[in-house]
């Protein structure tokens, strides 16, 4: 596929990274030079300098053959110009990121649809309903659901004590026979693995599992874990994400909230109906001791600032948080967060390509989650007719080896896959895969018509 990728985002380049490691002719514009020529030393796509709202700057990049356009700035309203201009231009599907809330109204989402724009994409929004979902899944570290939750995605780490340590995934196979789950990704030390039967379980794995809801307390149960409730959550950092999250937290939880900045802290009292906005620094163990953290059940930490977010988080565990989740922009920070002792780690690179890279595929994709500890994506694929994935049961399927299928959905029901099942057309199937798998999974879901 053509892609044009236009910002000097953080997201911008991971994206245009990322995208071009898949086989995709990727072009990436953007102001500059200096940053290019970085981008350029590690990445096989093409650079061109130059303000994306110019219209030459756009011909240059031969927009027209493009078949998605990525607009990526900090600024939204450039995105959004630039998307405009990129489909005016003959772009066959366009993208713009955008920062403000109140572009992403259905009202707002139909007019910026009817000028041009196909899809608006927000990682602050994504973020926040991210933290949302992890408030009712509180023994998950990651959760994702599919098709209104009749799957679900997610990330445990394995206790000390817990009854899987030190067993094969054949044997629990064995002991547990009517088992609601399937771990379809084990990472250990820097390392993901594809678990075959083989495999056994280590204390502290974190495993990526499948699993149907009645099967989600059983997975507790075996990977050492238990559910608890949360009730008063704390969290640090006003911006977007932490506004948003509050806005959706503070209808079921009793919710703190710090921001440095007295004006902001102003508008976020008026802003937000029954969140308690507190102006200071939540770096101060004084103000922390003041306002009860000893009392939260979860600490959210979404600062623009990584290293804020960890330090806080820390803290919080140390007065005895239960959950913690950080904000960290760096993915170089994200496997030390996690081994200090972190929860859950939020990343806005990751977020977002969940969102886009559905796009980049021919295969019916359905969603798409871009895990956080792993260098991995899951997908929710719609088998087609005459499409390779239906024509054998899945243990005889030329299957990409860094790929697994998790579950399937079928007549809105959901289940575990077994390598006797034959996949379907028009079953929904979860499948886990790492990057170099990705093409191969396209081509297993896409019809020949």
């Amino acid at each position: 596929m053509n892609i044009l990728i236009t910002g000097e985002s953080q997201v911008a380049l991971h994206l245009a990274e990322l995208l071009s490691g898949e086989n995709h002719d990727v072009t990436l514009v953007a102001p500059s030079k200096k940053m290019l020529k970085v981008i350029e030393s590690h990445s096989d796509l093409l650079t061109i300098v130059g303000d994306s709202t110019s219209i030459q700057v756009l011909k240059n990049a031969d927009v027209r053959r493009t078949e998605l356009v990525i607009t990526a700035h900090n600024d939204g309203r450039l995105n959004l110009l630039t998307a405009l201009l990129a489909k005016r231009l003959g772009a066959k599907k366009c993208i713009a990121k955008v920062n403000d809330p109140d572009y992403l109204t259905e009202e707002s989402k139909r007019h910026f649809k009817d000028l041009g724009i196909d899809y608006l994409v927000s990682p602050e929004l994504i973020a926040a309903k991210e933290i949302h979902n992890l408030m009712t899944n509180t023994a998950a570290a990651e959760i994702f659901d599919f098709s209104e939750q009749k799957l679900s995605l997610m990330l445990v780490k394995l206790e000390p004590g817990a009854p899987v340590i030190g067993k094969t995934l054949r044997e629990v196979a064995k002991e547990y026979e009517q088992l609601d789950f399937r771990a379809v990704s084990i990472h250990r030390r820097a390392n993901t693995i594809i678990p075959r039967g083989d495999d056994r379980f280590q204390e502290e794995d974190l495993a990526y599992v499948i699993t149907m809801p009645k099967g989600i307390n059983h997975l507790l149960k075996l990977s050492g874990k238990k559910h608890f409730d949360i009730n008063n959550v704390m969290i640090v950092g006003g911006g977007t994400v932490g506004s948003q999250a509050a806005a959706y937290l503070e209808k079921d939880f009793s919710v703190k909230l710090f921001d440095m900045d007295s004006n902001r802290a102003n508008e976020l009292s008026d802003t937000l109906r029954s969140t308690l906005v507190i102006q200071g620094d939540a770096r101060d163990i004084n103000l922390l001791e003041s306002e009860s953290i000893s009392s939260m059940d979860a600490f959210v930490a979404v600062t623009n600032n990584s290293e804020t977010n960890i330090l806080t988080c820390l803290l919080a565990k140390r007065y005895g948080v239960k959950k913690t989740i950080a904000l960290v922009e760096n993915i170089d920070f994200i496997e030390i967060s996690q081994s200090v002792g972190i929860d859950t780690i939020i990343n806005k690179k990751l977020a977002t390509a969940s969102y886009i890279i559905r796009f980049t595929m021919t295969a019916d994709v359905i969603s798409t989650k871009c895990l956080t500890s792993v260098d991995a994506e899951v997908f929710e694929f719609q088998a087609r007719e005459g499409s390779p994935v239906t024509r054998k049961p899945i243990r005889r399927l030329n299957f990409p080896r860094d790929a697994i299928i998790g579950g399937i959905i079928r007549n809105n029901e959901g289940c575990i896959a077994r390598g006797d099942m034959q996949i379907q057309p028009g079953d929904k199937v979860v499948v886990f895969a790492l990057p170099d798998a990705f093409d191969g999974v396209d081509r297993m879901f896409k019809s020949k018509s």
